[in-house]
């Protein structure tokens, strides 16, 4: 298994200085720069495989189920756009989210968990995937709380309805810790997120989640090492998985706060009897 995360820099990094970022930092996986130039993307694929260091994701943040028709179209040329990039640069993947039918573009709406809904994200995914056909990456979705997919069974629904080789699994955990009972039993949601999942998983993100002590239900996301996110577990069922599966620091303001999950992370891989490569 690999561990990486993003490199905060006052400037964009050419290829020899951003694999040194990572190499600095102990990481043997990366985020892939915004670059679109195809001969720009070949001389970062060069310098990363020399350094071993794999490409886990290409970012297509956007949303492709907005409600404004000329927003949808712009998002998804965006996402066909940057999984093509992924093509190009060989990253396990290329990870959005399916979309809000909401005002806020990753936000929750009344739309968002309907069968009407689910039958545009698995034409939105064809449309994407079919427009690329990739052959060495996979276009994912991560899961959120309040847009498909929103559980494990529900990834699964859209594997089956999507029926595209090229659709795989992004993975992150604590966007599904959705409740008390899932927060105090995360480490058997771990467990069935690997189980049912884990042949699909291209990319995992690592965050911690901590459960709030007002009347009403709160969750805040939080730097790993300072929730109850079950990373022994996290990190056993991750190391089952193909060595170059990476999980991914994320959502931090500054590189002292990196340097302190990657820290906890090694710590407790350590203590499991585990190494990233």
């Amino acid at each position: 298994m690999r561990l990486g995360g993003p490199i905060i820099a006052k400037e964009k990094l050419d290829p020899q200085k951003w694999v040194a970022a990572h190499e600095v930092r102990g990481y043997s996986a990366a985020y892939f720069p915004d670059v679109d130039d195809p001969s720009l993307i070949e001389d970062y694929v060069r310098v990363a495989a020399g350094a071993d260091l794999v490409i886990a994701e290409v970012g297509a943040w956007s949303n492709p189920l907005s409600q404004d028709p000329e927003a949808a179209r712009q998002a998804i040329s965006y996402c066909k756009k940057k999984l093509e990039t992924a093509e190009l640069a060989g990253a396990l993947c290329c990870v959005n989210i399916a979309g809000s039918r909401g005002e806020q573009w990753d936000g929750h709406d009344p739309a968002n968990l309907t069968a009407d809904t689910f039958a545009l994200i698995v034409d939105t995914v064809r449309d994407i995937i079919d427009h690329v056909q990739p052959e060495r990456t996979y276009y994912t979705l991560e899961m959120m709380p309040w847009m498909y997919p929103d559980t494990v069974d529900s990834y699964l629904d859209l594997i089956r309805a999507i029926d595209r080789k090229a659709f795989a699994v992004h993975l992150d955990p604590v966007n599904i810790v959705t409740s008390p009972q899932l927060f105090y039993g995360n480490s058997a949601l771990l467990e069935e997120c690997f189980a049912k999942l884990g042949r699909y998983i291209r990319s995992c993100h690592a965050k911690d989640i901590v459960l709030g002590a007002s009347m009403m239900v709160h969750l805040d996301e939080k730097r790993p090492g300072l929730g109850k996110l079950d990373y022994a577990q996290y990190l056993r069922q991750l190391a089952k998985l193909d060595r170059d599966v990476p999980l991914m620091l994320e959502h931090l303001d500054n590189e002292e706060e990196y340097g302190l999950a990657a820290g906890y992370i090694r710590s407790t891989a350590e203590a499991v009897g585990l190494r990233f490569v």
